[in-house]
């Protein structure tokens, strides 16, 4: 038999490889980007989101085993769910629209998702809202760093 964690891991790996969905010419265009001085940690930026979907996808479980198929129970996962296509969607939309403007506004989409989830999951769980810490650390740090590269590239707004 299926274990949630099984399900709930599933969804979220096959949602990730939505990542994929650029273009080699639109990775030209953002390797041309000018970056905050202070990006000095890009390398780790693939580390960093592994550790944020695999702690999201962790809290999502034990929401799910608080109260296994209540109608509160599905809400809920349809948001860990939105949350992660919206942040998911940031790259290839992104990349695919040459415009950090759209990275801006899903980035900013998705930290006012993640903390609306969070506010919710607080009182089913508050160790599966401990879990989202990750996501709510560094989305808004993504974002910011997606606002900063317009003032750095007026061109790719």
């Amino acid at each position: 038999m299926m274990q949630p964690w099984m399900i709930i891991g599933g969804v979220t790996f096959l949602v990730s490889f939505g990542a994929f969905l650029i273009r080699p010419r639109d990775i030209k265009w953002e390797m041309k980007l000018d970056r905050p001085s202070w990006l000095v940690f890009e390398p780790a930026i693939p580390l960093i989101w592994t550790i944020v979907f695999v702690t999201g996808a962790a809290s999502a479980t034990i929401v799910w085993n608080a109260a296994p198929g209540a109608f509160t129970t599905w809400l809920l996962m349809a948001v860990y769910l939105l949350l992660e296509i919206v942040t998911v969607a940031y790259i290839p939309a992104t990349l695919r629209s040459h415009s950090l403007a759209v990275g801006t506004t899903l980035g900013a989409i998705g930290v006012a998702l993640g903390i609306v989830l969070a506010f919710f999951v607080w009182f089913i769980s508050p160790w599966a809202t401990l879990l989202l810490l990750p996501y709510l650390a560094w989305s808004p740090i993504g974002t910011l760093t997606t606002r900063q590269m317009i003032d750095l590239n007026p061109e790719a707004k």
